[in-house]
């Protein structure tokens, strides 16, 4: 599977500072200080209705991180996958009576165009599900030949108990987990099962549903979290650099992925900073493909916004926040755009390296985006109240927004 194509970053004078983020797995931060290559896996869609604004916050999050570790002259190795066979795709595919795997491919293509219009900096490895299956059914064989997993008619599942870490990634309770298990495709109450939270890693074949060869398994189709550790092991190996997604995706799929790794390579842990982007709601409740209360970046595209003005609406809020998207929202970034555009169209302004050194500081600073825009509001407001004499200084303030914020003026 290609991903889509990456735009140009410019380079800035000095050096990018080492990233200071928040580890979910410690619930502090932790300074990220990788070697010459920053490795990052970050979870994908499941294909069925894309690009909601939920979704393009969590991605501009992990743009960011690519774009600091860019900024100190390291190479970034960025996979993520798609999980283009899932329960909630083929039931939207039998739903609007559409073949499944023609809903994957419209959706995952229509994702791509919203990423290049955003200037999301792509993955080098943009994996499907269905693709990794071949690495996928010796993982779960190797599970369930060591003890870590049982069958229960012709399923395999994950025993928990197999990895001493479990729980590390989220500190959840027990009772939360059972919780989060069964809201977040999980079945804590099935019978048979030697934990209620024991996750599923072969699902043996239904009748009317895609399966696939699964060797010594049976025919059937890969488990969720298994996915993501088979691609990610097979791409970055043990010990990453970071783990993304959304905050939904702290449990089960991190903590259980992470309890899969381990379980499989006898290393701790499996990435070394667990990060997670806040949730976007929409009239007061967060926005789902489950209540339908989505924005869709295509949307807003095909309504003449300026992709460019909905990255700076994503920017105006910490990554970490649970935010509301309202017509107010988009409304500020469109004149903080302006406002930016007209003060960098001028021949000349004042000295833009202070700023350069305040946006640096503030993405490095577990990914303050919301201070380095104020940080080039307040170079544009003393543009537009005095000028300058820097003939070099508009451009440096537009190269500095493009490589580090992602915005193109």
């Amino acid at each position: 599977m290609h991903a889509w194509p990456a735009s140009e970053v410019p380079a800035l004078p000095g050096k990018g500072r080492d990233l200071r983020i928040h580890d979910t797995a410690t619930g502090g931060r932790v300074t990220l200080a990788p070697g010459p290559v920053a490795r990052i896996y970050v979870c994908g869609i499941t294909p069925y209705d894309a690009t909601h604004m939920g979704h393009a916050a969590t991605y501009n999050a992990f743009d960011l991180v690519q774009r600091v570790w860019l900024d100190t002259k390291r190479q970034v190795h960025y996979v993520q996958n798609v999980t283009d066979v899932d329960d909630p795709l083929l039931e939207r595919a039998l739903r609007d009576g559409i073949d499944w795997v023609g809903l994957a491919e419209r959706e995952t293509a229509l994702f791509r165009e919203d990423m290049t219009a955003l200037r999301m900096l792509p993955p080098q490895h943009y994996i499907g599900a269905v693709e990794a299956i071949p690495g996928i059914v010796p993982l779960v064989e190797r599970l369930r030949d060591s003890g870590a997993a049982y069958e229960l008619d012709g399923d395999i599942y994950f025993s928990v108990e197999a990895d001493p870490h479990f729980g590390q990634v989220s500190n959840y309770d027990t009772e939360l987990m059972r919780h989060l298990s069964a809201e977040r495709g999980g079945d804590p109450d099935r019978p048979g099962k030697k934990n209620p939270l024991d996750p599923m890693l072969w699902m043996a074949a239904r009748e009317g549903e895609p399966s696939w060869d699964g060797g010594s398994l049976g025919p059937g189709r890969p488990g969720w979290h298994i996915e993501c550790v088979a691609i990610a092991l097979d791409h970055l190996g043990m010990g990453f650099d970071v783990q993304g997604g959304g905050s939904d995706l702290i449990f089960p799929h991190h903590e259980m992925g992470a309890s899969h790794a381990q379980t499989l390579t006898g290393e701790f842990p499996m990435a070394k900073a667990y990060v997670h982007a806040g949730m976007v709601a929409l009239d007061g409740e967060k926005m789902s493909k489950s209540k339908g209360n989505l924005v869709f970046v295509s949307t807003l595209r095909k309504e003449g916004v300026d992709p460019a003005a909905i990255r700076l609406a994503l920017l105006s809020h910490h990554y970490r926040a649970d935010w509301e998207w309202t017509d107010q929202v988009l409304q500020d970034a469109e004149a903080r755009l302006g406002r930016w555009r007209a003060a960098v169209s001028r021949p000349d302004g004042p000295s833009a390296d202070a700023l350069v050194e305040e946006i640096r500081e503030a993405l490095a600073d577990d990914l303050d985006a919301p201070a380095a825009l104020t940080a080039v509001d307040r170079w544009a407001a003393r543009q537009e109240a005095d000028g300058g004499t820097e003939e070099s200084a508009p451009g440096l303030v537009s190269r500095a927004v493009d490589a580090l914020l992602g915005v193109a003026l």
